[in-house]
């Protein structure tokens, strides 16, 4: 059935007439006009509407009931909808915001009150019922960005513009978006207070902690707890991530979890008057917090650490130190100084030279100069293009920047990098339990699989889960999407990993059962196969190895993985550095491509998979090549190459040849020799390739302006200028070269 809605302020047709003829408009809604109109519209609809799915009809009807002022029975029709969906009683009561907003109407009518005093009492009540944990999940529904609302309505009314006859769902979705921009344009501004009081009523907080460190230092520390709580385990982040929200919300998710929830930041950070020296104290000083902590009242002397990237390093350095307290750590997308920021495999990369102006230029974080984008990717164009030192990027900027400076002085892996995390026999004394998370697509999987590769190296009993996913950096710690960098995730991957993360403290600390996700010691997502799978180690994931050798094919821009080698034959590859003129030419940016990027190199690729193949595992194997230059830093991409001909970035290898022998000291190439490169500690695959399928490896020289170039002259990379580069660099990669894959 068809509605005819006609409004100049009131709707003109009766009731009846909307059944036999429909209402026809006087005027279109107009954006000016719908607060006025809208009310007597969500009447006319209420009077009509009907949806055979109960809980569908329940979900509409509320909407229009409160946009009608029927406000008692919006309460009804929402509790009969939660009554009849059976949700979970830990959850958030399901449309609280608009409950506490209906009922505050209610309460505005029949006191005779101010609508602002009438939605505080009725906030405070409604929340009075919840415990910490559902609160804290319900406040996020409270919350909302107002003028995406308004654009939301404005879409809508757009959609109708200048009708004068609506059907029945044009109509609902007009009043919907309606609903909803002005319920929260009139609780909205009074959220914050309210929630302000709501936690003053559960937690004890303080924000004012000052920790002094052994060298005197002083730490800005917020410490959130349970109001009434007997002496309670910790769970501390230390961070140089000074941001009072994040912290706030950090810490309070570990106090209505049941815990004593501690953020510190690193030194000079927050209300710290320190010199901030990123990397070099965090370890000595995040162990005297947790020994500040330990020494507390409402410390029961168990103190976890948790966090992700920088705050997953600080982890591992407070570990170095070994402080008593310390009984259990949870990293995610760890760094691991030296080994893969500011550079992997020896070779820095670019992004790293903005980082210190985020975090070390001032006491917060200098978002504005992080987030000019502009800036840093003309910067790394003007340096490439340019052919001038990578040493010179400072004065290329036109800032100084020592703590890169710093960095570019420390090129191997020396003690320079190595006092900031354990090392060698040091792994063999952590015996506390750790949880390592990570993805396929996380930049920072290095630096996870270096601590657990060495921790299991010196401890083999140690009890260390990994967990690895097709995430990247920031879903890991803001929540899993379903689509990743152009993936689309199987559901099975789509996982609350902070939610995982703390039932894994509550076995810790709480003797509550182990997640059944971490079910081995190594626990793996198999995209494309919406399956977990689980190992006890990492050589355990496959259950063979394929070999399969780089050999040259028939075509010029294809050659082959075969099963065979062919040690006599050979594939030149010629790299100019002396051509710049890509240098405006981006990186693709996600992981699912319909083309590889010719950067990449030589392509390689097997004959389509006449079954399903999973690939599980870390992969390796060895490059026997010969080359004109003294040095070179290698790119290994692994593909999946779908029967559409989609690109799907499996994993990826960085190695500065000089340094792959041993990344504490350079080794130099002898030109003109045949010679040998092993690919060790990679990243890990698990993907299920299905029939039809090919499995493509890309085999180059880096070669572009987000990275550090190496020209091969011999001389240290950052002082090569485009004057080293001399006569395109040569390899001749040999048929004998070959890589393993784990397969299931």
């Amino acid at each position: 059935m068809r509605y005819c809605l006609a409004l100049l302020l009131l709707l003109l047709c009766a009731p009846s007439t909307t059944l036999a003829a429909g209402l026809t408009l006087r005027a279109p809604l107009q954006a000016d006009t719908i607060d006025r109109a809208a009310p007597a519209l969500a009447r006319q609809l209420i009077a009509d509407f009907h949806d055979d799915d109960r809980q569908r009809h329940l979900g509409t009807l509320f909407r229009l009931q409160m946009a009608a002022g029927q406000y008692a029975q919006a309460v009804q029709s929402i509790r009969a909808l939660r009554a009849l969906r059976g949700d979970d009683a830990s959850q958030p009561p399901l449309f609280l915001q608009y409950e506490t907003y209906a009922l505050a109407k209610v309460h505005e009518a029949s006191a005779h009150t101010a609508f602002a005093q009438a939605w505080r009492t009725t906030f405070a009540e409604r929340f009075a019922t919840l415990d910490d944990r559902t609160a804290l999940q319900a406040e996020f529904a409270f919350g909302g960005y107002l003028p995406r609302m308004r654009d939301d309505l404005d879409k809508a009314l757009s959609a109708i513009a200048g009708k004068r006859q609506l059907s029945q769902a044009e109509a609902i979705d007009v009043i919907r978006a309606w609903q909803v921009h002005a319920a929260y344009r009139a609780f909205l501004p009074l959220f914050n207070e309210a929630l302000a009081q709501d936690d003053a009523r559960r937690y004890a907080i303080d924000r004012s902690a000052l920790v002094r460190t052994p060298d005197n230092a002083s730490l800005a520390v917020l410490t959130v707890r349970p109001r009434s709580a007997a002496p309670l385990p910790t769970l501390l982040t230390f961070t140089i991530y000074a941001n009072d929200d994040w912290a706030w919300a950090d810490a309070k998710k570990m106090a209505a979890h049941g815990y004593a929830g501690v953020v510190a930041y690193s030194r000079g950070k927050g209300r710290s008057t320190d010199a901030i020296a990123p990397y070099m104290h965090d370890g000595t000083d995040a162990a005297a917090v947790i020994e500040w902590i330990a020494g507390q009242p409402w410390s029961d002397g168990r103190v976890g650490m948790y966090g992700g990237s920088y705050s997953g390093f600080t982890q591992w350095a407070a570990l170095k130190q070994r402080p008593k307290a310390l009984k259990a750590i949870a990293t995610s997308a760890t760094v691991a100084p030296g080994i893969d920021v500011p550079m992997e495999g020896g070779i820095f990369l670019n992004f790293m030279y903005a980082w210190p102006a985020y975090t070390a230029s001032n006491r917060t974080l200098n978002d504005t100069a992080y987030g000019d984008s502009a800036r840093w990717t003309a910067l790394d164009r003007t340096l490439y293009s340019s052919g001038r030192a990578y040493r010179e990027l400072p004065a290329i900027d036109g800032n100084p920047n020592p703590l890169f400076s710093e960095w570019l002085r420390h090129p191997a892996y020396d003690d320079y990098w190595q006092q900031q995390i354990p090392q060698g026999d040091a792994f063999a004394d952590i015996d506390i339990p750790v949880l390592a998370t990570t993805g396929y697509f996380d930049g920072a999987q290095i630096g996870v699989l270096h601590y657990f590769r060495e921790h299991l190296r010196h401890h083999p009993d140690a009890d260390h889960t990994l967990l690895i996913g097709p995430y990247q950096h920031f879903t890991m710690q803001t929540g899993v999407p379903s689509t990743v960098q152009g993936y689309t995730t199987d559901a099975s991957a789509r996982i609350d990993l902070q939610a995982l993360r703390l039932a894994w403290f509550d076995h810790v600390f709480k003797g509550a059962a182990k997640p059944a996700l971490l079910a081995d010691r190594v626990n793996w997502q198999v995209m494309g196969a919406d399956t977990w799978r689980h190992a006890h180690t990492l050589d355990a994931m496959p259950a063979q190895m394929l070999k399969l050798h780089l050999v040259p094919g028939t075509e010029t821009d294809m050659h082959l993985l075969a099963t065979q080698a062919q040690p006599n034959e050979e594939i030149m590859q010629r790299i100019n550095f002396s051509d710049r003129s890509d240098a405006a030419k981006p990186m693709p940016a996600d992981s699912v491509n319909t083309q590889l990027d010719p950067r990449a190199g030589l392509v390689f690729a097997s004959a389509p998979m006449a079954q399903d193949t999973e690939l599980a595992g870390a992969f390796n194997g060895v490059l026997d090549f010969s080359i004109n230059k003294h040095d070179a830093d290698i790119v290994i991409g692994i593909y999946e190459r779908n029967a559409q001909g989609e690109y799907l970035d499996l994993g990826w290898w960085l190695q500065r040849a000089s340094y792959n022998a041993d990344r504490r000291h350079r080794q130099l190439l002898e030109p003109g020799v045949r010679q040998q490169l092993e690919v060790k500690d990679t990243r890990l695959l698990g993907r299920k390739l299905p029939a039809g399928s090919q499995l493509v490896v890309s085999l180059g020289v880096a070669k572009q302006a987000d990275r550090q170039l190496n020209l091969g002259s011999g001389k240290e990379p950052a002082d090569e200028t485009i004057a080293d580069a001399g006569a395109p660099m040569e390899i001749r990669w040999y048929g004998s070269s070959y890589l393993e894959l784990g397969v299931r």
